[in-house]
């Protein structure tokens, strides 16, 4: 039993390390890494899964909140869609078979991660438009980018298509226990075209309340494990405290291409064992 708490620690490790410099909240390392290496059944995965995504939320949002890279305005904003999201997302993750679970992880990690590649090379937007409710509401923003050595003004861009994206991607989190984080740094990034670290910090901001949404259901349900939990929210706060730090110190092109093929592979993974179930 030691064995495997220690296991799923140093998995957790490298979920919120990775999960806090994406924002992606780390469960498409947790959830692999449990039920493929470790073997725990694809719904107790989920549901620590779920777990993880708060711890990494709060490991990685206090930085980034501090640094103001964090888009306070557009987190709130969004979460209002995400949150609605969720519930109904869980709703019917108890409804729907672990093979599907698998394959619908799968497709949405493969759509990730081709909208990704397309803007491999871009490291800020440029030419962008506010839109005219950004403007109302007063969503653009500065942060000071530690990396360039200066203070990148940006405007928000896109915000109803971005606002729907965000329903589904809390769709997807209560669904999947993922937290959607990628699902959301898209939504950020390719339509409202926000600076990816502004993207990823945000989004980091938003899955702890996305997953608070829809925890409790997993609760009653009896999938969230003390025993795999417990692990899994000790290991992902460590590591999205050193993640947070480290994701300052890097260039946007760097996170996507750390972003690309973890994606790729965990598509990969996942839809194998969703085709062989």
């Amino acid at each position: 039993m030691f064995g495997q708490s220690l296991e799923i620690f140093l998995f957790s490790i490298v979920a919120g390390f990775l999960g806090s410099i994406l924002g992606l909240g780390g469960g498409i390392i947790v959830i692999p890494a449990l039920t493929v290496v470790i073997g725990i059944p694809i719904q107790e995965a989920i549901g620590a899964s779920i777990v993880s995504v708060i711890a990494t939320s709060s490991g990685a949002a206090i930085t980034y909140v501090r640094d103001k890279i964090t888009n306070i305005r557009i987190g709130m904003f969004l979460e209002t869609a995400t949150t609605f999201g969720a519930v109904t997302g869980a709703f019917i993750a108890g409804l729907v078979s672990s093979k599907y679970l698998y394959i619908v992880f799968s497709l949405f990690m493969m759509y990730s991660a081709s909208a990704m590649l397309k803007k491999r090379n871009s490291e800020l937007p440029v030419d962008i438009v506010e839109h005219p409710l950004s403007a109302r509401l007063k969503l653009s923003d500065a942060y000071y980018d530690k990396v360039i050595g200066q203070t990148i003004a940006y405007k928000v861009a896109g915000v109803y298509p971005a606002y729907a994206v965000m329903y589904i991607a809390g769709i997807l989190s209560g669904l999947l226990g993922i937290g959607s984080g990628a699902f959301k740094v898209l939504g950020m990034d390719i339509f409202m075209k926000l600076p990816m670290k502004v993207s990823t910090a945000t989004s980091n901001f938003m899955i702890g309340v996305t997953a608070a949404a829809s925890a409790g259901i997993y609760f009653m349900r009896g999938n969230i494990n003390p025993i795999i939990a417990g692990p899994v929210a000790l290991g992902v706060l460590g590591g999205a405290i050193i993640g947070s730090k480290v994701m300052q110190r890097i260039r946007s092109k760097t996170i996507r291409l750390i972003f690309i093929p973890i994606l790729l592979y965990v598509a990969l993974q996942m839809m194998w064992n969703g085709w062989w179930m």
